[in-house]
């Protein structure tokens, strides 16, 4: 039996805005994460961070990039046929994220065709701009997906 999907790559049109997400970013989400996964002192030790060219504790930008994929999940990839993501190009961390901020997500599709090898899949080049609560662009990633089509 095939799933039904809401969203296929018609649904993803060049020059189609999508804004979704409203996650704050705790201390403690902040400590934890980067205990396991970047445990470099500004991102673990409240301390050693004040005394860091960052004046604080800051989110690991591993954890940014890990918010954004989450709130790309809730707002529409889970209800989408995806096919995944050959990759990005670029990932920029642009500015810190502390405790306290809440980021959403601006995703701008840039381009998108149907594969030339594999017709029942489309590509897309997508520019994620992650935005905290002061509309302060704090990441932004450019890369590619794929989805099913339609028909």
């Amino acid at each position: 039996m095939t799933r039904k999907f809401k969203y296929y790559w018609e649904d993803f049109p060049v020059g189609s805005v999508r804004e979704f997400g409203g996650i704050t970013m705790t201390r403690e989400d902040i400590v934890e994460f980067a205990r396991r996964f970047d445990p470099q002192p500004f991102h673990v030790d409240e301390e050693a961070a004040r005394h860091s060219p960052f004046g604080g504790l800051i989110a690991s930008g591993w954890h940014t990039a890990s918010v954004a994929m989450r709130m790309a999940c809730d707002a529409f990839l889970l209800e989408s046929a995806s096919l995944g993501s050959p990759g990005i190009e670029q990932l920029n961390w642009v500015k810190p994220v502390r405790p306290g901020d809440t980021l959403r997500t601006r995703l701008t599709v840039l381009e998108a065709r149907p594969s030339e090898s594999k017709p029942h899949i489309g590509l897309l080049r997508t520019r994620w701009e992650i935005l905290n609560q002061a509309n302060e662009c704090v990441m932004t990633l450019e890369g590619h997906s794929m989805f099913r089509r339609r028909h």
